[in-house]
């Protein structure tokens, strides 16, 4: 993976990719098998993402519903070496700077400031961790998209980022947050090329449902899903001021770490 870093943010070049061999498994309800395979880099035969272990406490990973509100900050990581043992499944959550991503994972794990909003737009640096009911890690990674933030700051996907994405075997979805009210960026397209193109299963989710009026909900939502080509299934629509669609984002994000 090569990753252009300009005055505007993080895009992807375009980059010939070997062939992984990955397995396809199948994939959460309403998921295009073929746009997103459930199946990172299996180990073996036995799951949908390389895990450390089968069960949490016992209990088998595909009878286990995840309690989001029983959660803790683990760590920050400002560097591969930083990461936590590959103890649990992981969903990482990515989106562009002021995207309302911290805001989303707080109302998804109940709590209010849990996952810090910074104070400046790409002041975040590090992959912050969040141990879940003892089964599962959710990952606040670094926003990518604003203009003004240090070079040195935008070169943090060309490496850490990208080197967790691609090399995390217990790395199960990449949430990817898009504001309704926005025509589709050319870094949020870029990036959900890239996770196509690195066989990385991924989760779109279009926010701030709230900020515009229920009339305007099937058009906006309309003219994304046509500009990344995908079918209204492949995504849902939230609202962390409302917590619409939080429902849903459980239910499809426990396709992804369900064992099969």
């Amino acid at each position: 993976m090569t990753i252009k870093v300009s005055d505007h943010g993080v895009g992807t070049t375009a980059t010939s990719y070997p062939s992984t061999g990955k397995r396809l498994q199948g994939a959460p309800a309403g998921v295009s098998p073929a746009r997103l395979p459930a199946l990172k880099r299996p180990a073996s035969d036995t799951g949908v993402c390389e895990q450390a272990a089968d069960t949490a406490d016992g209990v088998p990973y595909d009878r286990l519903p995840i309690n989001y509100s029983e959660v803790e900050f683990l760590t920050s990581a400002h560097a591969i070496r930083q990461l936590p043992p590959a103890d649990y499944p992981e969903i990482a959550f990515a989106g562009r700077s002021n995207v309302g991503k911290s805001s989303l994972m707080n109302r998804l794990l109940n709590r209010k400031g849990l996952v810090k909003v910074s104070a400046k737009p790409g002041k975040t640096q590090s992959l912050n961790y969040f141990t879940v009911d003892k089964a599962l890690y959710l990952v606040d990674l670094p926003g990518y998209g604003y203009a003004k933030v240090p070079q040195a700051v935008k070169g943090l996907w060309q490496g850490l980022i990208s080197d967790y994405i691609e090399n995390r075997d217990t790395l199960c979805c990449v949430v990817v947050i898009i504001d309704i009210r926005h025509p589709l960026k050319g870094l949020d397209l870029e990036l959900v090329n890239w996770l196509r193109e690195t066989v990385t299963p991924y989760l779109l989710v279009y926010t701030k449902l709230d900020k515009i009026t229920r009339g305007q909900r099937q058009t906006h939502a309309a003219s994304l899903d046509a500009g990344l080509g995908i079918a209204p299934s492949e995504r849902l629509l939230f609202s962390a001021q409302t917590g619409e669609g939080k429902e849903e984002l459980i239910a499809r994000l426990a396709g992804f770490i369900t064992k099969t």
